[in-house]
């Protein structure tokens, strides 16, 4: 896979380039170390979540580590694979679909899909014959958020809709998702076991079970312990299966992609108030913020200088004209900053693309290549 020429260290091209907008700066070897190790960890197969990021340099640079399906919501993330990888396999995990959305599944030619209403397996009619996991939901908590409270059927549902979708000529599996940003194996071991009571309520053997999503990312407290939560999942799968348990599979999206993004913001001002703004927020490379905590950020100079003074809470704002544009809580950082200063934040490679805006005309641009694996 041809990278492209990186350019300098991102501190060295800072001070060089002085740029007032957001830059994100992309690694595509450390991008594909981190997928290949997922891969190599995981006991099953491991396909990537498009919606994270699906920039082609991203997915180009996934697909030359090893992932070779992909996981699309939309006939726009459909194309967007198949633009770059023609031969993949796309898993339609979007429990709810139009039907000129499923009609663009069978033109994009989808081995998979999932349900969690009849409503939604009647509509998977033109797919007849694919691989069609139903999506089940837990009361568990682990996640930073509930992807339960959108999608997915009770247990007792799910027993009845594993049952149709066998009946109707479909291949079944299983899915759930435990929420992202999870950090605790048990919940994955709750789900599997789950999928086992429903397996064998509906008397149906599944050729696969979806474990979703979830794992999480490096947002300012240490590596997550991913090999954890695959021997959990890997330990649980056999207590709910027995000894020859279903082929396992994962969806991350989150975990896969934030390792090879840094996203650095320029402080604008100072406000008399000592709050900041900064040349970004939530309209832009920082939506997820407003909805869990920050991640890691590091404050340097225009020369590339560390502010070393003690730390103090900072309200931050974003560019735009729009008072919303604020994180909800107060950011520690060194009680010198000063407008010009920028803050470089690590782990920005999902969703800090893929849900900005363009709002008053800010957010981030297209990538700089740079090496941020090693140090700054």
């Amino acid at each position: 896979m041809e990278h492209g020429v990186l350019q300098a260290q991102p501190d060295q091209w800072l001070r060089k380039m002085l740029p007032d907008e957001p830059v994100v700066f992309f690694d595509p070897e450390l991008l594909q170390a981190n997928a290949r190790t997922f891969i190599a960890g995981f006991p099953g197969l491991v396909t990537y979540a498009v919606k994270a990021n699906p920039r082609p340099e991203v997915l180009a640079n996934l697909a030359a580590a090893g992932i070779r399906a992909f996981d699309v919501a939309s006939p726009e993330e459909m194309r967007a694979v198949r633009s770059v990888y023609g031969s993949c396999a796309l898993h339609y995990n979007n429990p709810v679909r139009s039907l000129a959305e499923v009609g663009a599944a069978v033109a994009y030619g989808v081995s998979s899909a999932s349900v969690d209403a009849f409503g939604e397996l009647d509509k998977l009619a033109p797919l007849v014959g694919i691989e069609v996991a139903v999506r089940f939901r837990l009361d568990v908590a682990g996640g930073a958020y509930d992807f339960g409270s959108k999608f997915g059927a009770s247990e007792a549902e799910a027993v009845e809709l594993l049952k149709a979708v066998k009946a109707r000529g479909f291949v079944p599996s299983l899915c759930f998702h435990p929420g992202t940003q999870c950090q605790r194996p048990e919940a994955w071991a709750r789900y599997i076991e789950a999928a086992g009571r429903i397996a064998r309520s509906a008397g149906v053997e599944i050729l696969r079970l979806n474990v979703g999503g979830g794992f999480a990312s490096d947002r300012g407290q240490g590596a997550p312990n991913h090999g954890a939560v695959f021997a959990a999942i890997e330990a649980a799968a056999r207590r709910a299966f027995g000894a020859a348990p279903p082929a396992l599979l994962c969806e991350p999206g989150r975990a896969l992609a934030a390792p090879g993004v840094a996203l650095v913001l320029r402080v604008k001002a100072v406000r008399p108030d000592g709050s900041l703004v900064l040349n970004d927020g939530i309209y832009g490379g920082l939506a997820e913020w407003r909805d869990m905590p920050a991640g890691e950020m590091r404050l340097v100079t225009a020369d590339g200088a560390a502010r070393a003074t003690s730390m103090a809470p900072r309200v931050i704002w974003g560019p735009t004209c729009d008072s919303l544009d604020r994180l909800p809580y107060p950011v520690d950082l060194p009680a010198d900053v000063q407008a010009g200063d920028y803050l470089f934040c690590p782990g920005m490679g999902a969703y800090s693309q893929s849900i900005a805006t363009r709002f008053n005309g800010y957010g981030p641009g297209d990538p700089v290549l740079a090496s941020i694996g090693s140090g700054h």
